[in-house]
């Protein structure tokens, strides 16, 4: 079966957004794009409401992703398009639309209400129970966005991009986390920033002076441990700069910051296997709300 690049499809300014950054996205990986609508079967008599009625089934769910893929065609020629429409809880069927993806895309925000959309829970639920890479775009996000500014200092898709940022837990770092990073960037012809966070001692918190001593030493050991355990992906991508990045504090506020300058950010979800609630951890909840940039959530074991 081909792969794809697959995004979730709802009518709003974020799947339509992220449905942009899924056809420039497929294009680096030179696949396919796969549009997936999904709608929400709603009890009967509220389809017959006049908001719920055939002629909004209809725009919903045959004119909003026939129109989208037309547009994507035009706007990136060269991109096979296609449609898949499903039925169901919007959370299962997009992870199961998904499963032979590289990757699934989605709007960070959606309509709320009735018919399906995907709202902010469904989007949390996804990256909580995918096991392929999951990445949230903004809506408004634009292809120049992810590119430094040209040399008058205006936005443009043309200039070079800005780096990938890889959020890393450097006591666990996960292998498939970092290899999408680092052929992300290398896709960008970019560089890679590793940002890892030592938390504050605990003694901090009681207004005793932290030894800077003792935490430079402790930097030093993680960032030699880091480099020996980045060095396949070194050698595997050679022209790619990579640069270390170690702070003290809450992971999430770094990655956040460091978002402003990013291309994307690249972080891990630990993978478990539980039926109920979505386990996607702080530091990833966090970052999914409030980066400036596309996020990718890589799921690991």
């Amino acid at each position: 079966m081909t792969r794809t690049v697959t995004v979730g499809l709802d009518g709003s300014a974020e799947s339509r957004s992220a449905a942009e950054w899924a056809a420039r996205e497929a294009r680096l990986r030179d696949l396919p794009l796969k549009l997936v609508q999904v709608w929400e079967p709603v009890p009967a008599p509220m389809a017959q409401a006049p908001l719920l009625g055939a002629e909004t089934h209809q725009h919903w769910s045959e004119r909003v992703p026939r129109e989208t893929a037309d547009g994507i065609r035009l706007r990136h020629p060269g991109v096979e398009v296609s449609v898949e429409q499903a039925t169901g809880t919007p959370a299962e069927a997009l992870v199961d639309a998904a499963k032979d993806a590289e990757l699934l895309v989605l709007g960070s925000r959606g309509l709320s209400g009735l018919g399906g959309f995907l709202v902010g829970s469904v989007g949390l639920s996804v990256v909580a129970h995918a096991e392929v890479p999951v990445v949230l775009v903004r809506a408004g996000e634009q292809a120049a966005d992810e590119h430094q500014m040209d040399p008058a200092g205006i936005p443009s898709a043309a200039s070079p991009f800005r780096p990938v940022v890889l959020g890393l837990d450097a006591d666990t770092p996960a292998d498939a986390v970092i290899d999408f990073a680092f052929a992300e960037a290398a896709r960008r012809d970019t560089g890679v920033r590793v940002v890892y966070c030592r938390r504050l001692p605990p003694y901090y918190a009681y207004g005793l002076a932290m030894d800077s001593g003792l935490n430079d030493e402790l930097f030093r050991e993680e960032t030699a441990a880091l480099t020996k355990i980045l060095r396949p992906w070194r050698h595997k991508h050679p022209g790619t700069e990579v640069v270390l990045r170690p702070r003290i504090g809450s992971a999430a506020d770094h990655l956040i910051d460091a978002s402003r300058e990013a291309s994307l950010v690249v972080i891990g979800r630990r993978i478990r296997r539980r039926a109920f609630g979505a386990h996607i951890g702080p530091v990833t909840h966090g970052v999914l709300h409030h980066a400036a940039s596309p996020v990718a959530v890589v799921a690991h074991g």
